[in-house]
């Protein structure tokens, strides 16, 4: 992997990670485009570069988090069952999921189909929950079951955390700033997890691609998420739904037929 890689990924990741369009998917695509074999170093590198990601919410959102400690408690609670089942698939995952080009087309594409029918038949009551520091705790465990679909890559974690909010009474602006802040533990946990498993085997150009990696992924983030938030206030997630189905019918072609 080049430095050149590194940008275009970290760029993909800022991007996607957001988005209810899987930034694991569009990363094991972009790096089968750019002929990236998916060794355990890239596999590890699309894993780190969302610490990048996720700098972007700390630092828009940090002031927010260190004054409400309620807050902080439900975004725990939310983030238990993909530590458990994280912690117990992580083999599992890395192994036979990561780099899995397949699982990553069927997920987008089904993932693509069920978000367009999801927003077709969804209605948001006037009674949904505004107050993220109001949210009941087995609600943000639910949305948090919700969130640990997306250890299958190409689900995306925006998408299941979204779409399990809504379904659980949320209002879409506030659940969508709660998968932000979900966001931080979670890919703080499996990056740490992950380094902590591999990082003795990196070597020193390598940690130089992840610096590039992280730091592209970081700017774009920051981007992204202030896109988000104005999107969402005027449109739904059917245009993300068509475009999960075009990708994942165009690398079907292009590699799997």
């Amino acid at each position: 992997m080049t430095i050149l890689h590194a940008i275009i990924l970290g760029i993909v990741e800022g991007i996607t990670e957001f988005l209810p369009i899987s930034s694991t998917g569009h990363l094991m695509l972009a790096s089968t485009i750019l002929g990236i074999p998916q060794t355990e170093f890239v596999k590890s590198f699309e894993i780190a570069i969302q610490l990048g990601a996720i700098l972007a919410v700390v630092l828009l959102y940090g002031k927010l988090l260190s004054q409400k400690a309620g807050l902080v408690k439900r975004v725990i609670v939310a983030f238990l069952p993909t530590a458990v089942i994280g912690l117990l698939l992580y083999k599992v995952v890395k192994q036979f999921l990561l780099g899995n080009n397949a699982i990553v087309l069927w997920s987008l594409a089904i993932g693509g189909v069920l978000l367009i029918i999801f927003e077709l038949f969804h209605r948001e009551k006037n009674t949904a929950l505004t107050d993220l520091e109001k949210i009941p705790y087995k609600t943000a465990f639910g949305i948090g079951c919700f969130q640990s679909l997306a250890i299958i890559p190409g689900v995306s974690r925006a998408a299941a955390t979204i779409v399990g909010g809504l379904l659980l009474g949320m209002q879409r602006t506030a659940i969508t700033e709660f998968s932000f802040l979900l966001a931080i533990p979670t890919m703080a946990a499996a990056t740490g997890l992950d380094l902590l498993k591999n990082f003795h085997s990196f070597s020193l150009d390598q940690i130089d691609v992840l610096v590039v990696g992280f730091l592209c992924a970081f700017g774009v983030a920051w981007l992204s998420v202030k896109f988000l938030l104005r999107f969402i206030k005027t449109h739904t997630f059917i245009g993300f739904g068509v475009y999960r189905i075009i990708v994942a019918l165009l690398f079907w072609h292009l590699f799997l037929a």
